[in-house]
């Protein structure tokens, strides 16, 4: 037996392209959709949201973790482009620039309509499906981009925003983050605030606009996932029982995401997978592992965090690289088939004034508006089955 030892890394090799073969015949059929891409930040960044600039050519665009023969080679399907802008644009101009980053998602479908459409149904996604597209869905990242304002987001939702990250790194007035559990930041609404932070629950339930918890504290996972009528997802986020990360996800949430038939899309980043540096494909899967051990194989997708992350996990270097992690599934012995209500009266009550930074904004409504005189300070039912439905997990 002694003479046949270089079989042995030859079987492996030949294995594992097995894997990865059997990964892209499922894909053709039944594409990755991502909870989360930071392309459209890297758009601003890079080139002011200039599109027609030469090197902004997504055909060829370099320096990014996503370009379109990216995307075409990582078989995604289906993809929540984020409309982020900073918390330091709280109480500033959050609301211009979030619009600002929704304009160049439609307007990179608007250039390339061979490779994007942008969708906000899973009929829609169907039909990107059928016709070899990118289903393109908007998620904005962070609830400081509402500015506190019920309106602006019903007027978001018009635009074709269908997740809404409620907080990113920094506390509104109405929920609270996670570095509320780090201790940096202080608790101010314990979680979601009693009055407007449901409010604004129950407004996204109406409208169909899924809650994201990615970003928040655990008191506010717990709040919004028993104040939901719908299940919510975590867009980008990993399992904290391996990864003592607080974006991550405890266990006793996990729970609740089960029992809510809810979603964790797990993240990519080298710090929320292996709390340093240094991270590969198989801590990656061992997080889906977790994940779909506690709360379910339904429970579980993919939340990249591409060009929204400066490290990522040897294997899982830009978005080509999605059929190397499903072949890391499929050898773990997981099965292909593993692998809005809006007939309510819309909510109207608007945020407590003095919850406010009030040094840059005007008044008006409150002064004259019943009941608000000084007062002291106290699409899911559509994208769910695409969500929850027919992925390689």
């Amino acid at each position: 037996m002694w003479t046949c030892w270089w079989l042995w890394p030859l079987v492996a090799v030949c294995t594992a392209d097995q894997f990865l073969d059997q990964a892209k015949r499922i894909m053709q059929t039944t594409p990755v959709i991502d909870g989360h891409n930071d392309l459209p930040w890297q758009l601003l960044l890079k080139f002011n949201n200039e599109l027609r600039q030469k090197d902004a050519n997504l055909t060829s665009l370099t320096g990014t973790h996503t370009n379109i023969p990216k995307l075409k080679a990582g078989f995604v399907g289906g993809q929540f482009w984020s409309a982020y802008t900073p918390c330091n644009t709280q109480n500033k101009d959050a609301v211009k620039r979030t619009m600002e980053q929704i304009d160049v998602i439609h307007r990179m479908c608007q250039m390339y309509p061979e490779t994007f459409l942008c969708v906000t149904s899973s009929q829609g996604i169907r039909q990107a499906f059928r016709e070899g597209k990118v289903a393109s869905l908007i998620g904005v990242e962070g609830g400081h981009s509402i500015d506190s304002s019920l309106g602006v987001l019903r007027a978001l939702y018009h635009l074709g925003m269908r997740y809404l990250t409620l907080t990113h790194s920094c506390n509104t007035p109405w929920a609270d983050n996670w570095l509320v559990d780090t201790g940096d930041h202080d608790a101010q609404s314990g979680g979601l605030s009693d009055d407007f932070g449901k409010s604004v629950v129950r407004e996204m339930n109406r409208l169909g606009v899924i809650i994201d918890l990615a970003h928040v504290s655990v008191a506010t996972m717990k709040a919004a996932l028993n104040q939901s009528q719908a299940p919510v997802i975590f867009s980008h986020s990993s399992a904290f029982a391996l990864c003592e990360h607080r974006r991550n996800v405890p266990d006793d949430v996990l729970q609740l995401v089960k029992q809510t038939g809810s979603l964790v899309m797990v993240n990519f980043y080298n710090d929320y997978v292996a709390c340093k540096r240094e991270a590969n494909l198989s801590q990656v899967a061992d997080h889906l592992d977790h994940i779909k051990k506690v709360a379910g194989a339904g429970a579980v997708g993919f939340g990249g965090d591409f060009d929204g992350v400066t490290r990522l996990p040897v294997g899982l270097e830009d978005v080509s690289k999605y059929p190397n992690l499903v072949a890391e599934l499929l050898r773990r012995q997981w099965t292909e088939a593993e692998a809005s209500n809006h007939a309510r009266d819309p909510e109207e009550t608007p945020i407590e004034q003095n919850y406010l930074d009030s040094s840059c904004r005007t008044s008006y409504g409150y002064s004259a508006a019943p009941g608000l005189h000084l007062q002291p300070a106290a699409l899911l039912a559509s994208l769910t089955p695409l969500l929850l439905g027919p992925r390689l997990l």
